[in-house]
């Protein structure tokens, strides 16, 4: 979760910032040691500003959605853009989700990003990790280092 955009936003883990907030949430896969064992990154981000909010790092099943969801708790999020996987029908009432490709233009692009910049988020790689851990921590890492400014 971004922390440090909770403290500009002026909120704690337990507070809810101010209504109106949205976000754009997508998945993106890769694999661990075969293409038969995938990894999925859900994550999160502004729809306005394109900044990261959360991520969860799991298979392709609706429990990681609700983690996700349970992280993006603190902010508040009034509106949610998606695209069409059934889960996010599923869990996210109707009145606060909208799915299409229009609004989630961002939250693809920054896939590029990712996959340009961590090899073991490419479609077609010789660089895989062997282990779920090692796959998780390379790209816990990268993210918390560079999309959420933390030292690490």
């Amino acid at each position: 979760m971004n922390q440090s955009l909770l403290k500009q936003l002026g909120s704690t883990e337990v507070d809810i910032v101010p209504i109106g907030a949205e976000a754009e949430m997508d998945e993106m896969w890769s694999f661990v040691g075969s293409k038969r064992q995938q990894r999925w990154l859900w994550h999160a981000i502004d729809h306005q500003t394109g900044q990261f909010l959360a991520y969860v790092l799991a298979p392709h099943v609706d429990v990681a959605l609700l983690q996700l969801q349970a992280l993006l708790k603190p902010f508040g999020i009034e509106r949610f853009y998606t695209d069409s996987w059934g889960a996010y029908s599923r869990y996210l009432a109707p009145l606060k989700h909208t799915t299409g490709k229009a609004n989630t233009q961002k939250i693809e692009r920054k896939h590029l990003t990712l996959r340009t910049r961590i090899k073991r988020l490419t479609r077609k790689t010789i660089c895989f990790s062997k282990s779920i851990w090692l796959h998780d921590g390379v790209i816990g890492l990268f993210m918390n280092r560079y999309e959420f400014g933390r030292a690490v």
